[in-house]
């Protein structure tokens, strides 16, 4: 299996195709959507950004998600103010 610099896999090595699956988000184009899948007897959270002409997508796995949704909850991501 080949893996990105993270040492997890990425959407090929996964088999997944992104245009086959149901993004959420809000804010149209520039803005984020997640799919969360099953693949490889695992969950993964995939990320991207609307409209990038890349087609990027970031993945990330079920701890790494709940770890960030943690800190989105604690205020670690908040503008000073």
């Amino acid at each position: 299996m080949t893996q990105d610099n993270s040492g997890k896999p990425t959407l090929q090595d996964l088999g997944i195709d992104p245009a086959e699956l149901h993004w959420r988000g809000a804010g149209g184009a520039g803005g984020i959507e997640v799919a969360i899948v099953g693949a490889d007897r695992a969950t993964w959270v995939l990320v991207r950004v609307a409209g990038d002409p890349a087609s990027r997508v970031l993945v990330y796995d079920q701890h790494e998600w709940e770890c960030f949704l943690d800190g989105v909850r604690n205020g670690e991501f908040d503008l000073p103010g």
